[in-house]
């Protein structure tokens, strides 16, 4: 057998959802039935198919209802207004669809997408020791990004659902000025999350958060430095060490909440993602019954070694 590595692809599934139902006009069934968020959604998902040729792919959702970093921070996400009715109607198709292709969904009371794709990125290359694992996270946005490295990529959507950069290293230090992917979850500490309404440092922005960080290394350097009273700290403007020291607390708490909890406690069993051999009819009925007939003729095809091996079962090839 020949020793190449393994591909497997983990999707952020209620961003890409979300992205997608804001990217499309409004596509209804004859019933009636919003189903713009649907056919989006599978457009992304199919093109990641062709593009990753994964051997596994494993969905991830977030779980309704407060989240643990509600109870440590009343206000998180606070402010972010409620999504239309009309797009959390969508997610049950959503799953229907991916159980009909023989995806394994993931959701847990308590935790986020993120914190799952977080534990699945983290326990994959555990379960198959050789050959490794190459994983890409598809997401609507950047919060995976601190999950980046060798191993792991993001696949992500910039603009609609066509616009999609796939994030490695490298392409995440050229986008925030030579920070490394590890270092984003210290940056998110210091300016906050508008979108999450993690507080970060008042009064340190985008700019600020990337020179401190370039400077000091991490969120517990810059603190090390100021309580030390050392000379590098004289580097910071002394308004600027005066913001730091009155928001320190507030600094470390929006880090708990900004961090991707990766082990948090999660039963993943690799095998169980393996992606190839789904029933071709049960997926071409899912995608009649929301009259996608369009996608039908673009079902996803089962890569070759697949088709080798399945010769003679019950899976009819094309």
């Amino acid at each position: 057998m020949e020793n190449k590595n393994k591909r497997l692809i983990i999707i952020d599934s209620n961003s890409v959802i979300h992205r997608a139902y804001h990217a499309l006009p409004p596509l209804t069934t004859k019933k009636g039935e919003l189903v713009n968020a649907v056919y989006g959604f599978l457009l992304v998902f199919f093109k990641a198919l062709k593009d990753f040729q994964p051997d596994f792919v494993a969905a991830t959702f977030d779980f309704p209802g407060p989240t643990l970093r509600h109870k440590k921070y009343e206000k998180y996400k606070a402010k972010r207004p409620p999504a239309p009715k009309e797009l959390y109607q969508q997610i049950p198709k959503v799953k229907e669809v991916l159980n009909a292709f023989g995806v394994s969904l993931f959701e847990k009371e308590g935790y986020e997408a993120d914190d799952i794709i977080g534990a699945i990125a983290k326990q994959a290359p555990k379960k198959q020791i050789l050959p490794k694992i190459e994983t890409i996270i598809l997401s609507g946005d950047q919060d995976s990004l601190q999950l980046v490295n060798e191993n792991t990529k993001v696949f992500a959507l910039r603009k609609g659902i066509k616009d999609i950069i796939l994030y490695d290293e490298n392409s995440v230090k050229e986008k925030f000025q030579g920070l490394e992917p590890k270092e984003l979850l210290d940056y998110k500490a210091l300016r906050g999350d508008p979108s999450d309404n993690i507080p970060g440092v008042t009064g340190v922005g985008e700019k600020t958060a990337t020179e401190l960080l370039l400077t000091f290394g991490s969120l517990e350097g810059i603190y090390s430095e100021i309580e030390k009273k050392s000379k590098k700290s004289d580097k910071i403007r002394p308004k600027l060490k005066e913001l730091l020291v009155k928001y320190k607390d507030q600094a470390f708490l929006s880090k708990d909440l900004a961090k991707i909890n990766e082990d948090m406690p999660l039963d993943f069993n690799l095998e169980k993602c393996r992606w190839g051999e789904y029933d071709k009819e049960k997926a071409a009925q899912a995608l009649k019954n929301l009259e996608f007939h369009s996608l039908i003729s673009r079902l996803p095809a089962v890569k070759e070694e697949d088709k080798k091996e399945s010769i003679g079962g019950n899976l009819k090839l094309w």
